[in-house]
């Protein structure tokens, strides 16, 4: 095959590679170049509503380990486990053989003691009289005196050990200090107890109901002024959060702050009551505080899902026409970059959360168009398309 020839061929396959592969390919778009589509909202200042939350522990007022005063066996049990009782209500029983047999001794001694105190005072009496008409010696009046004063201690020591029985067959029934509701037994019928050892069970009150929340030493002045001022029942400044995230339907207010401040963190303890007519609320539940915050200053209050953190630091980013030189934005022949949508990083400082929204202390203007739609594709000077069909809301 001559040169010429191949020159033919070489070209025909080249022009069929063409045609097969649709034609010269377009240039690839450079992506950096498109605008990135945005949604945004103005930022206007206003009055926000919103709480301060607090952990808390849910306490008794008055609550006590029931701890039997005198040893023996559990013979009884009076008592359904978690019923409320009544101050003075029968509880358990322990056996009471012994303290009744010390019992009616210590009253048997009694009887002995007033018969030698009768006994000695007729004998006190007679010589009393014969020392008078001088016909008994002295040393005998003497002897008489005393003996009659002993039996009068005798006596006393005796009414004594009576009451000392007593008490002690007393203590053999376990009766309820307060009223309240009382828990789990510890012990059963049968059951050794010893005296201020085993605990049997524990009782504690159940309405009101206190809970403590631990607050820094400079809200201190905040929460006295809550204090003193009082609040509506209809609109409370205490709010509790139970455990499910449900609102306890009651308000509370604050019943005491705490005597000092602990040195080593700074903190105080606030306790508050609530109301606890329906039982729903128990010792030892944790729990959360919402207080309704008074700051009644303008607020900046922006959807959440506009702040981007970072490393533990929180950003926004704002709309605004501005020339900004890069891929999308090249002059050419020296003439000005014309003003076009971009998007400016800003750092913010949060405050509380309300709902869906923020609120944003610092670092943030009230008019400002605030991206809130599409910052995730955007970084610093990202050029953008404000209400493009493509900015669809996060989340959907």
């Amino acid at each position: 095959m001559n040169r010429s020839l191949q020159k033919v061929v070489i070209t025909l396959a080249g022009m069929l590679v063409l045609q097969a592969c649709g034609g010269p390919q377009k240039p690839a778009v450079n992506p950096a170049t498109l605008p990135v589509p945005v949604n945004v909202v103005k930022v206007i200042p206003g009055k926000a509503l919103f709480f301060d939350k607090y952990p808390g522990t849910v306490v008794a007022l008055m609550q006590v380990d029931l701890r039997p005063q005198v040893a023996g066996y559990i013979t009884g049990i009076y008592f359904k486990e978690g019923d409320h009782v009544v101050r003075g209500q029968k509880l358990y029983t322990i056996d009471d053989t012994k303290y009744q047999a010390s019992v009616n001794q210590a009253e048997a001694n009694v009887r002995v003691a007033q018969s030698n105190l009768d006994q000695a005072q007729k004998d006190a009496d007679r010589y009393v009289y014969l020392n008078e008409h001088e016909a008994v010696a002295k040393q005998v009046l003497d002897h008489a005196i005393t003996t009659l004063q002993n039996a009068k201690d005798q006596l006393t020591a005796a009414k004594q050990d009576v009451a000392r029985a007593k008490t002690d067959l007393d203590y053999s029934v376990i009766r309820a200090p307060f009223e309240g509701t009382i828990g789990i037994s510890q012990v059963k019928l049968g059951n050794s107890v010893t005296p201020g050892v085993t605990v049997m069970n524990t009782i504690s009150t159940d309405d009101p109901m206190a809970v403590d929340i631990v607050v820094n030493e400079k809200q201190i002045g905040r929460f006295q002024r809550l204090k003193e001022v009082g609040q509506n029942e209809a609109d409370s400044l205490f709010t509790l959060v139970l455990p499910d995230n449900s609102i306890y339907k009651l308000p509370g207010k604050i019943a005491l702050l705490d005597r000092g401040v602990d040195p080593t963190t700074g903190a105080l303890t606030v306790r508050l009551n609530f109301k606890n007519s329906g039982g729903l609320l128990r010792a030892g539940m944790s729990c959360a505080v919402r207080v309704k915050n008074d700051d009644t200053s303008q607020q900046l209050l922006v959807p959440s899902k506009a702040i981007v953190e970072q490393m533990g630091e929180f950003f926004v980013f704002i709309a605004k026409d501005t020339a900004i030189a890069g891929p999308a934005d090249t002059a050419k022949n020296g003439a000005a970059i014309p003003p076009k949508p971009h998007a400016l990083q800003k750092k913010v400082q949060l405050a509380q959360t309300v709902g869906d929204r923020v609120i944003v202390r610092s670092g943030l203007q009230g008019g400002e168009d605030l991206i809130v739609d599409g910052v995730q594709k955007l970084h610093q000077g990202s050029l953008i398309l404000i209400g493009a069909p493509g900015a669809k809301p996060q989340g959907k």
